[in-house]
């Protein structure tokens, strides 16, 4: 061989040495798997994988495992038999299993991140691609949150909310919770059954907190902001809850002047005026008017029913009371009602029985006729 054919061969034998750096083969026999490639996370969770390591070969392969790609920031673990490992031995046609847990730090933003989990042996490698994907952004932050934040309810209503307090922060913290509800307001916190002022969450842990909310007295209509906190040293979070007041809901029920007493002659009838208002703040739909009496006494109104009453309106019910004729004279009693889904009124009536102006009149005559008949028999007989 002539020096140009061997400087032909040296140069073609250098070439493809200098293809093969930097290539990587494959563990020989070896696979890695796991079934869920693919999961969804958030900031501050810590994810499990468990893998198997397949050796299909006949003998014995030797491995030490890594990460490729994975965040600088992000903690990971591999263990096996429930310690950590360096390098892992799997007899030919057997299988080990490996727990990868993944801890994702609570500032990782919300991304795709994909990584590898590389198992080599003197320089050969196989590996297992993964993918994380963080649902929401992360943050050294507390969170308040409710999935309902806006309730609506009459003045007389005490509203009920549910606000979950998070821990992102990566110390134990010890919240004081404190409202800046307007003067009136009154706001209660509760966790299960009891009241509290103060809760404890651990790092990345979360509460429910019960927030109970009382309006003032004789409250308005309209929309109220209940400003919530949950304070420490070292971190805070304030959520804003709604209470939207429809109105108060009154009713009263009397008469044009006031007096609820009245006089009635046995086996006769009496009308009685009764006044009917709307003492709140929100529209009465559908007000019955009924009546309570003593047995045999009769009612009747001119209308039983008022299909709507709007806030300060008043009507007038004729309500036509009708005695027994066996009413004995004395005092009696008769309720009238006035009743709306939402409230209900009651008024009471002194009903004064008279005895008839007739039998008044026989007894006079009978009277009469008596006193006639003794002065006839004495001037017929008394001369004797």
């Amino acid at each position: 061989m002539n020096k140009k054919m061997i400087f032909i061969f040296s140069f073609i034998v250098l070439f493809m040495a200098l293809m093969n750096v930097g290539k990587v083969h494959a563990v020989e026999n070896v696979t890695l798997f796991t079934p869920y490639t693919g999961l969804s996370a958030t900031p501050g969770e810590t994810i499990t994988y468990s893998v198997n390591v397949t050796n299909t070969g006949s003998s014995i392969q030797n491995m030490s495992f890594d990460f490729e790609n994975i965040p600088k920031d992000w903690d990971y673990s591999i263990t096996s038999g429930g310690r950590d490992i360096r390098e892992l031995s799997v007899k030919g046609n057997s299988e080990e299993t490996l727990n990868v847990d993944i801890s994702i730090p609570l500032n990782a933003k919300k991304a795709d991140y994909r990584f590898n989990l590389v198992a080599s042996d003197n320089g050969s490698n196989s590996k297992l691609p993964l993918l994380i994907t963080l649902s929401e952004q992360g943050s050294f932050e507390s969170e308040l949150t409710s999935d309902q934040k806006n309730l609506q309810g009459h003045a007389d209503s005490n509203f009920t909310y549910t606000v979950k307090l998070r821990n992102r922060t990566a110390e134990q913290q010890n919240y004081a919770l404190s409202s800046a509800a307007d003067k009136g307001w009154g706001v209660r916190f509760k966790s299960g059954s009891d009241s509290i002022s103060s809760i404890t969450i651990e790092p990345n842990e979360s509460k429910d907190i019960t927030v109970e909310v009382t309006p003032p007295e004789k409250v308005e209509a309209g929309s109220f902001k209940i400003p919530i906190s949950a304070s420490t040293g070292s971190t805070s979070a304030e959520i804003t809850l709604d209470a939207v007041i429809t109105g108060s809901y009154g009713i009263e029920i009397s008469t044009p002047t006031g007096n609820l007493s009245t006089d009635i002659t046995a086996g006769d009838n009496r009308v009685v005026d009764l006044v009917i208002k709307n003492t709140g703040t929100a529209p009465l739909l559908d007000v019955n008017i009924t009546s309570n009496t003593p047995p045999k006494w009769e009612t009747e109104f001119d209308t039983s029913s008022i299909s709507e009453l709007k806030p300060g309106e008043s009507k007038t019910v004729k309500a036509t009371i009708t005695a027994p004729d066996e009413a004995i004279a004395g005092d009696y009693v008769t309720t009238f009602s006035a009743s709306a889904a939402e409230a209900s009124s009651d008024a009471t009536f002194r009903v004064s029985v008279e005895t008839s102006t007739l039998w008044g009149a026989v007894a006079i005559l009978i009277i009469l006729g008596v006193l006639g008949g003794l002065y006839y028999i004495f001037r017929k007989y008394g001369r004797r």
